[in-house]
């Protein structure tokens, strides 16, 4: 059984900003989707890179987030809605050889949206996590899900990705993994 994690995967989390997240219906439930999120994704060994909406105005990514990505992780400031237009972004994914995105964060009509669209078009493997993401209003997310499906981006829960990504119950981080899921229940 292999280790490593699959090979040219990350999980990008898009503008999870406290200004953000403190106006979303359910911004609390998807902070907590997206720390289980980022914490498998550093137990795994998959890159997390940050993105953050004018964060001179809006402010910085929710802190328990980067801090339960440790210290490799890249973040990214932005104006441009979709995170392709972050400067430097594009040339991290290449440096790396991404060529499966998994995305989460806000906001599921604009940004999430707007940044899975362009890694279709980039040719990358697009998967939204579908308990990790939300918006202001809960049936523009579901149209906008529903769009990404049909361009060919694959909508999932955070467990069955990272539960993939194990395989079996006897790889090595199985065990630390189900404690994370228990503790972001």
């Amino acid at each position: 059984m292999s280790e490593a994690p699959a090979a040219g995967v990350a999980l990008l989390v898009v503008d999870l900003q406290p200004t953000f997240l403190k106006i979303m219906p359910a911004g609390e439930d998807c902070l907590r989707r997206c720390r289980l999120a980022v914490s498998a994704a550093q137990l795994l060994g998959v890159p997390v890179l940050f993105t953050e909406q004018v964060p001179a105005k809006l402010g910085p990514t929710h802190p328990v987030l980067l801090q339960a990505a440790g210290e490799g992780r890249a973040v990214f400031g932005k104006t441009a809605f979709s995170a392709f237009g972050a400067p430097g972004l594009v040339e991290a994914l290449g440096k790396m050889q991404v060529s499966q995105l998994l995305i989460c964060g806000l906001e599921v009509p604009v940004c999430v949206y707007q940044t899975a669209m362009d890694a279709l078009r980039e040719g990358m493997g697009v998967t939204i996590l579908d308990d990790a993401v939300t918006g202001r209003r809960a049936e523009d997310v579901c149209t906008c899900l529903t769009a990404l499906k049909a361009a060919g981006a694959h909508v999932l829960p955070v467990e069955t990705i990272f539960y993939a990504m194990l395989g079996d119950a006897t790889h090595p981080q199985f065990r630390a993994f189900s404690e994370l899921v228990k503790q972001s229940a």
